[in-house]
C-alpha cells in the first residue's frame, strides 16, 4: 500500500513546482519579475512623465546622415533624473524656452531604446506648458504666458 499523497515524477503538484522554478531561467521572465527594467527606466515604467527644461542641445545624427537634431535636457519632476528628449517638428526649438514644463514619452525605438539616427536619445517631447507641441509648431495654438 502506497501513501495517500501523489509523489510521482509526473504528479501535477511536482510538474507545477518544476515549471515555476524553471521559469526563472527565462531571461525576460526574470527581468520582468524582479522589475529590473523599471528600476533603470527614468520614467519608472510609466508611459509619460512631466519635466522641466534645463537647456537646449543639438545632437549630431549618426552616419550616414548629417544633421543636428534639436533636443532638450529635461529634469523629471517625479524623481529628479535628467534625460535628453527629442523635439519633433520643424522649428520646435523656437517654441520651447528654458524652465518650461514639458511632457515626455518614449520615442518608440526597439525595446525602449533610441530610434533612427539620434544616438542615445530615447524620449520625445509631446507637450509644452499643457499645450500639444504639434499644435504649437503648426501655429494653431499659442503658448500660454506663465
Amino acid at each position: 500500500m502506497g501513501s495517500k499523497s501523489p509523489r510521482g515524477e509526473f504528479a501535477a503538484r511536482q510538474l507545477k513546482r518544476k515549471r515555476k522554478n524553471f521559469r526563472w531561467s527565462d531571461r525576460y521572465y526574470n527581468r520582468r519579475m524582479l522589475r529590473l527594467d523599471e528600476k533603470v527606466d527614468p520614467l519608472q515604467g510609466a508611459p509619460m512623465s512631466r519635466g522641466i527644461v534645463l537647456e537646449k542641445v543639438g545632437v549630431e545624427s549618426k552616419q550616414p546622415n548629417s544633421a543636428i537634431r534639436k533636443c532638450v535636457r529635461t529634469q523629471l519632476i517625479k524623481n529628479g533624473r535628467v534625460i535628453t528628449a527629442f523635439l519633433p517638428g520643424d522649428g520646435a526649438l523656437n517654441v520651447i524656452d528654458e524652465h518650461d514644463e514639458v511632457v515626455v514619452e518614449g520615442i518608440g525605438g526597439t525595446r525602449g531604446g533610441a530610434m533612427g539616427d539620434i544616438p542615445g536619445v530615447r524620449y520625445k517631447v509631446i507637450m509644452v506648458n499643457g499645450v500639444s507641441l504639434k499644435e504649437l509648431v503648426y501655429g494653431r495654438k499659442q503658448k500660454p504666458a506663465r
